[in-house]
Order: C-alpha cells, then structure tokens, then sequence
C-alpha cells in the first residue's frame, strides 16, 4: 500500500507541474485574460477536471506561476529596509562616511540576479497580469519604498535640523527607484549592463539623497 501511495504522489506532483509548465507558457504568450483553461489542459495532456483538482479557479493558477517570484523580489526588498530600519531605531549615524554602502550595491546586484535569472516571468508580471491582483505590483512596491524613505528622512532631519524633506519628493524619489530597476530588466538584455546601469544610478541617487540634509 505504501508503494502504491507513493507511486499516486508521484503522479500528482508530475500532473501539477505539467500544469504549471502549460500554464506558464499560456499565461507569457496571451497575457492572463486572454489565457485560455482549455488550452493550459490540453497542452498539458489533462483534462479540466484534473486542473480543477489541483487549482480553485484561473487567478489561483496564475498565482502558483508567479507566486514564488514575486515572493523572492519582496523578501529581497523588505529585509534590506527591515536592515536599514535597524540601523535607524539603534540611533546610528545616518552620514555618507557611517554607512556601508557596499551593502546597497550587494543587494541591488542580488535582486537583479534574480529578477534576470526569472527574466520572462519578471517581464510577464509587468506587462500582462492585467486583471489580476499583481498588475499594480509596481505600485506596491513603490509604496513600500515610500513608507521606508519617509522613516529614514524623519529621522536625518532630525539628525541634521533645517533639512526638510516633504512627502511628494519622497513619493518621487520611491519612484526612481523602482523604476530604475523596471527599467533594467525591460530595456537591457545583459544582466551585467544592466547591473552597470543600476550602479550608476544608485550612485546618482544616494549622493542626491546625502545632499538633501547637507547643513546650510
């Protein structure tokens, strides 16, 4: 019976990932309003009742595609600004000379590995996910870039008194961030330009950034 149960697992597990293959190449070619359930199974050799097993509905589906993914790039992101944020509440200085900046350019070379490493799905989530809950995703993430920047901001001025930085130069600056690496990963192929460009631009930021609470 144990052998039996296995060889079921085994079956199960090849049967979803045949799905998911299928299901991937559907979602990348046609976007995932034009994907088609019939054609993910068909492609995959299973029939609907098989997906149905396996998956809710379409959206759970493509969350399965594109969930680990997304999930990676987040946990990149949030446990450099949770770092960041540790320095901030340790009441460290926060000057140009006190922080390791080998450290930002380490993990900007990280998360653009992995972004190039899942290059389609990367371009996918952000040119075809309309209609589902990831085709704001850059938003998100902007947001949360925001609400970083805005905690190390109150707390340089506080360091440096005169230095105001309001909460539309913030929302900009989140801005250039993400979009530097969006940039990237749609317009440059090489992931070694791209980390180039990506350096260049974290220089040009962080020295803007510093200069922001230069005393008057």
């Amino acid at each position: 019976m144990l052998f039996l149960w296995g060889d079921y697992l085994k079956q199960d597990k090849e049967t979803r990932n045949k799905l998911l293959h299928s299901a991937r190449e559907e979602f990348m070619e046609k976007g995932y309003l034009k994907a088609s359930l019939r054609n993910i199974c068909k492609n995959a050799g299973v029939t609907t009742g098989a997906l149905y097993f396996f998956f809710q509905d379409k959206e759970d589906l493509f969350d399965a595609v594109t969930r680990e993914t997304v999930n990676a790039i987040s946990r990149i992101i949030q446990s450099h600004f949770e770092e960041e944020n540790d320095i901030v509440a340790s009441g460290a200085s926060l000057t140009p000379d006190a922080v390791d900046h080998q450290k930002d350019f380490g993990v900007a070379k990280e998360l653009l590995h992995h972004m190039y490493l899942h290059r389609e799905e990367v371009l996918f989530i952000l040119t075809k996910c309309q209609g589902t809950k990831l085709e704001n995703i850059a938003d998100v993430f902007i947001e949360t870039a925001e609400k970083h920047y805005r905690k190390m901001a109150d707390a340089m001025q506080k360091a440096n008194p005169g230095s105001i930085v309001d909460d539309k130069f913030i929302h900009w600056l989140s801005h250039e961030q993400i979009d530097a690496f969006i940039y990237a990963i749609t317009h440059i192929e090489d992931e070694e330009e791209a980390m180039r460009f990506i350096s260049q631009a974290l220089v040009y930021m962080m020295a803007g950034w510093y200069g922001l609470f230069l005393k008057k």
